[in-house]
């Protein structure tokens, strides 16, 4: 009875492990870390657009995660976290040049947040 309940328990675990090996690969899983879109702060007019697409970002839905990342921006322009949201969605969909105005303009809106101004992809895009 002891070995038959073990051997359940080390199954169970083993099939709870699995759908973490996908984690970061494309096509609607999350992305890798180091380039985590960001949660708007907490009284942002555009935080429900901008949270919707970063939960779009992470499952990587890349064109429903934009549309919600320029809704955000449309409500609130110097939403920073948005403008950067934006810039790692564009990267992800290969248009480069417009990924890096959107960087560039994050890091205008907010020169001193951290997870934005030492982001290794912004800093590829902008040369900083």
């Amino acid at each position: 009875m002891i070995h038959t309940s073990l051997s359940i328990g080390l199954i169970l675990g083993l099939l709870l492990t699995v759908p973490a090996c996908d984690y970061g690969k494309p096509g609607g899983e999350a992305t890798k870390a180091g380039d985590s879109a960001l949660i708007a702060p907490v009284g942002s007019t555009a935080r429900m657009d901008n949270d919707e697409g970063v939960g779009h970002y992470k499952q990587g839905h890349w064109d429903v995660a934009e549309g919600h990342f320029q809704k955000a921006i449309k409500a609130d322009p110097n939403l920073a976290e948005a403008r950067y949201n934006l810039g790692l969605t564009l990267d992800k969909m290969g248009k480069h040049d417009a990924a890096t105005a959107a960087f560039k303009k994050a890091v205008e809106l907010a020169p001193a947040n951290p997870a934005i101004k030492d982001s290794e992809i912004l800093k590829k895009h902008t040369g900083m």
